[in-house]
């Protein structure tokens, strides 16, 4: 795909994991607040809210799971992995990796240092991973610094 058939901003995340992440999460609220109510009646009201609070926590890990995504627009790539967010413009982008058997993009900064952009990995489909990261390897290359082409 040439970067002129790309409109930007796009965003490219893994969406089966997002979906069943999301899924997940609901279903341990739910599963959690049942049992916490189901509990035997020598269960304190304090064990009762733990039960619910765990199934809480539960899920705010899933969520974080769930937030990968890369996106592209006209002034640079936005990488949001598990915790963390940068803001790249495109000049800071030296290169995009993604070699066989490796689990997310690598883009290789003009920093010296490497970044993983976990939104773009094969769990969602290696062809599309593939597709994406060619998309991605295009724009950088075509949207980069004069350094870059």
């Amino acid at each position: 795909m040439s970067t002129a058939a790309v409109d930007l901003p796009v965003t490219w995340a893994p969406r089966r994991n997002r979906v069943v992440l999301l899924i997940l999460c609901a279903v341990l609220v739910v599963l959690f607040a049942v049992l916490a109510v189901a509990l035997p009646d020598n269960w304190q009201f304090n064990d009762r809210v733990m039960m619910v609070g765990s199934g809480l926590l539960f899920a705010a890990v899933g969520l974080m799971l769930a937030r990968p995504k890369v996106t592209a627009d006209a002034d640079g790539l936005t990488v949001v992995n598990f915790v963390r967010s940068r803001r790249l413009a495109w000049a800071e982008v030296v290169r995009v990796n993604f070699r066989a058997g490796d689990p997310w993009v690598m883009l290789d900064l003009a920093d010296g240092t490497a970044l993983a952009a976990v939104g773009i990995q094969p769990a969602g489909g290696r062809d599309q991973a593939i597709a994406a990261a060619r998309t991605l390897r295009d724009l950088v290359e075509h949207r980069g610094g004069p350094a870059h082409r």
